[in-house]
């Protein structure tokens, strides 16, 4: 395991494709591209030392942040801009918000917004899962509800997931507002809304279902594909 620190701007696509086993933190900002293709890699953007400003309320990365990530986890300590998690198909990333088309086209991975989205967000969005706090009540006319649909987090199992993804993300950045959701999370929790592409959400179904049945993991997905390709 490889741990580098880095300090001031990040320039066009700092980090990109970086593999399992790398640790960058970055105290400052970064341009356009960051972590693009992230491959098994962690990339942590916190605002530099002694900063003055509110992480949450500043845009801290550039535009097509994690483009094409396939694994690896992201986390930024601020707002992401336009085209946040662009054909993200399997890292888990966090941030304070995003400008206009995020996670665009995701096939798969976890996504964590701690803020508002941008217009467009989850457009043509296929795979995966992302929880947004929607504190503002905005999410509803921002996302692209074409392929998706978003509903309060509920679920027992989403909960924790939810919990252990702010936990880890604050124990990487030491934010102020993951701090102060998960001191008060129950009474947060709902704010936070659930994304998740419907062709997913059914195969999920599925799978619990015959899971259910005492149908062994690797056989409930063959016999939900098989499902979900009879319907089509």
């Amino acid at each position: 395991m490889y741990k580098v620190e880095a300090y001031g701007g990040g320039g066009q696509s700092f980090g990109a494709f970086i593999p399992k086993g790398l640790t960058i933190k970055l105290f400052g900002d970064a341009n356009d591209g960051l972590g693009k293709g992230l491959s098994g890699g962690k990339i942590v953007v916190v605002p530099p030392k002694g900063a003055k400003y509110e992480a949450d309320k500043n845009i801290i990365v550039g535009n097509v942040a994690l483009y094409g990530a396939t694994s690896g986890t992201a986390y930024i300590c601020g707002i992401a801009g336009e085209r946040f998690l662009v054909r993200n198909s399997g890292a888990t990333a966090v941030s304070e918000g995003c400008g206009d088309h995020g996670l665009e086209y995701m096939t798969g991975g976890k996504a964590v917004i701690l803020g508002s989205t941008g217009k467009n967000f989850a457009a043509g969005m296929s795979g995966g899962v992302a929880y947004v706090l929607d504190e503002d009540h905005s999410l509803y006319k921002n996302i692209n509800k074409e392929m998706v649909s978003y509903a309060a987090v509920t679920d027992k199992y989403d909960i924790a997931e939810l919990k252990e993804l702010i936990s880890d993300y604050k124990e990487a950045t030491s934010s102020a507002k993951a701090a102060y959701i998960l001191e008060h999370f129950d009474e947060m929790i709902k704010d936070f809304k659930k994304v998740i592409p419907n062709g997913y959400s059914k195969m999920l179904r599925l799978i619990s279902k015959y899971e259910a049945q005492g149908i062994e993991y690797d056989l409930a997905v063959q016999e939900a594909f098989e499902d979900m390709s009879a319907d089509q």
